[in-house]
């Protein structure tokens, strides 16, 4: 549904309800996404269409709304910091799906809309009438994108799916950890990151062809399946070649060396890619007869040898700073980084250079710093609009406009609890 190339609407308590954001359109101007998700992936998908230019109107429960606004601390004033970080760009419509003005409100923006994005249980939204042959009937242009725990089908079809257990069933928590410890999982909520930008990733595919088709259609993804195709190369190694994953620490099963060391005030991080990087890293760190040694020439015999030569690296790193390393083998063309904290990491001078900070305007908190968007345009560049909403804060402005409601009829809803 092409509603031309104006900017997406973006609601600002300093210039008035309804109006358009100065900034030139984005990538995905004129499209309508319907956001029926929360927590995490559903959420961050929905976002990175947002900060593309899409119109995103989040739906609600009455009352309660994502749960993630209520998951901290941290709070910024009344809102988890964890809702803030994955819903700017949106507009917030409280609504009662379960009750049958909720659906018939459901059922106009759908008709209205060219995306509609979910994360119910299998079946729900079928339930309420919503299958996709009625998509197919009354809005054949919307592509739906269901996330779901593992999919409608197989002996675990249906099942809810969490981030923890999927990172533990999938096997990369059996990949994850020092080698001699126990399984870990990842320190951010991966599986949940990654379906989020999948989803996005297959909602413009489903958009692209969409053009040539004209019509929608269903786009499914899963936690597990997700979890699965996170393993990558430790994948491909047991597919094309039987041989199972392990636990490497902060090393790579594949390459040596590609770890953390530790140095004389801290840890730094080494990724030598292949055999002629592995002779400039020891001439760098005054080891040059390493790269003679049958043990150490080719990537094959150090991963033969990985604690041999990790363990003489470690020798040779203590004696001197992290900084003073880093600037050698930075000159020689060796990849190398100093392991940050979080805090370091956004107050590193890059981070700004890249624009990965953005300040917006909270109707009730005033200014949030927010993450910036890591993906840019030329010509039709991603922006930082709108501030996260606050619970139903858009609700009677949609209706209004977008669906023609008077206020009494706003009002009648209210009182009895659709909105």
């Amino acid at each position: 549904m092409n509603r031309g190339s104006a900017p997406s609407p973006c609601p600002s308590p300093t210039r008035g309800e309804g109006t358009f954001c100065d900034t030139k359109p984005g990538a995905l101007a004129g499209l309508r996404v319907l956001d029926l998700t929360r927590i995490l992936a559903g959420p961050l998908c929905t976002m990175m269409l947002g900060d593309m230019g899409a119109d995103v109107i989040k739906i609600e429960p009455p009352g309660t709304g994502d749960d993630t606004r209520r998951w901290g601390p941290p709070f910024v004033g009344s809102e988890a910091a964890y809702f803030l970080g994955l819903n700017r760009n949106k507009r917030s419509l409280t609504l009662n799906l379960a009750a049958p003005p909720g659906q018939e409100i459901l059922a106009a923006l759908i008709r209205k809309s060219d995306v509609l994005v979910e994360n119910f249980k299998v079946g729900t939204l079928e339930k309420w009438g919503f299958s996709n042959a009625w998509l197919e009937a009354h809005a054949p242009q919307v592509i739906r994108c269901s996330i779901t725990g593992y999919g409608a089908s197989g002996p675990k079809g249906g099942l809810p799916g969490y981030d923890a257990i999927l990172q533990a069933e999938s096997g990369l928590m059996s990949i994850t950890g020092p080698q001699d410890g126990p399984p870990a999982k990842h320190g951010v909520a991966l599986v949940d990151v990654c379906t989020g930008m999948l989803a996005s990733n297959a909602i413009l595919g489903a958009l692209a062809a969409r053009g040539r088709t004209g019509h929608g259609q269903h786009v499914e993804l899963s936690l597990y399946e997700t979890s699965l195709f996170m393993l990558a190369n430790v994948a491909a190694n047991y597919l094309a070649a039987g041989k199972d994953g392990g636990r490497y620490g902060n090393g790579h099963p594949s390459i040596v060396p590609y770890t953390t060391y530790p140095t004389a005030d801290g840890m730094m991080s080494v990724a030598v890619g292949n055999d002629a990087q592995f002779a400039k890293f020891a001439q760098a760190i005054g080891r040059a007869e390493w790269a003679a040694d049958a043990r150490f020439a080719k990537n094959k015999d150090r991963v033969a040898h990985r604690e041999l030569v990790d363990g003489l690296i470690a020798d040779t790193l203590r004696s001197g700073a992290a900084v003073t390393w880093m600037e050698k083998l930075k000159a020689a063309g060796v990849p190398c980084g100093r392991i940050n904290s979080v805090k370091q990491a956004f107050d590193d001078p890059q981070t700004a250079a890249r624009a990965m900070v953005e300040t917006v305007e909270h109707p009730a908190l005033g200014a949030l710093k927010l993450i910036g968007t890591p993906f840019k345009f030329s010509g039709t560049p991603t922006s930082v609009r709108c501030a996260p909403p606050t619970l139903g804060q858009h609700t009677d402005e949609i209706l209004r406009v977008e669906l023609g409601y008077d206020e009494a009829r706003i009002a009648g809803l209210r009182q009895d609890k659709v909105i």
